[in-house]
């Protein structure tokens, strides 16, 4: 099921495109200005981005500009009364994929919805993994937990993403200082445990009883997905 994250700051527009579009089958989430759809775009790696042109603050086409310079590829279309050519050319050269003119029809923006969701490519998800409340997005190198970013140095986003894409598999810790250091400058296992502690004491509920990445006794660890 696809998700739409629908940014406009009349919300009441917000509201009733989310009726509709839950209507149709996909979830949805709202935000009422660009800072905080650029936030939740940023966390909840939506399907595709509605997208108004016209807000205070941060207008879409920051918003867009923003997100393509992160790396962060959803698709996005955009919600304008703003007709002129100059402006939809405009918002095409940002990255935007679709541009429906206010007022429009819900039949319309419906096909359009359709449309860009059907184009074949990588492009139907933002970068990213996820396990819990947590975000990861790789482009971008960032980490968001319940929505709010987590700090994390260069090897610590390393071996989270490398925990995450293997889950279920026992990971020693020689194995993981081939894959994540490369024995560069680390010749000791010690340095994993220590990395891992971090990770445990940003990530898990209770780090002193991990849900996530479990040790596995006399081999290294393992990433345990919820569910």
């Amino acid at each position: 099921m696809a998700t739409i994250l629908i940014i406009d700051d009349e919300a009441e527009m917000v509201r009733g495109l989310g009726d509709n579009l839950r209507f149709e089958g996909y979830q949805t989430i709202g935000a009422t200005n660009g800072a905080d759809g650029l936030r939740l775009a940023l966390s909840e790696a939506p399907d595709l981005i509605l997208l108004d042109v016209t807000m205070p603050q941060m207008s879409g086409w920051d918003v867009c500009r923003e997100l393509r310079r992160k790396g962060i590829d959803v698709p996005v279309i955009m919600l304008t009364a703003r007709g002129e050519e100059v402006d939809r050319v405009l918002g095409l050269e940002l990255g935007a994929d679709d541009y429906v003119t206010k007022p429009f029809s819900l039949r319309e923006l419906l096909a359009r919805v359709h449309a860009v969701l059907r184009r074949p490519g990588p492009r139907q998800k933002a970068e990213a993994l996820a396990f819990g409340d947590v975000r990861i997005h790789l482009r971008g190198r960032q980490v968001f937990k319940a929505g709010r970013e987590v700090r994390l140095t260069r090897k610590e986003f390393d071996l989270l993403r490398y925990l995450v894409e293997h889950p279920g598999e026992v990971l020693t810790r020689d194995r993981l200082l081939e894959e994540v250091w490369g024995y560069e400058r680390f010749p000791t296992t010690r340095t994993v445990d220590a990395h891992v502690l971090r990770l445990r004491q940003k990530f898990e509920p209770d780090p002193e009883r991990p849900a996530y990445i479990l040790t596995v006794h006399g081999q290294g660890y393992r990433f345990a997905p919820p569910g």
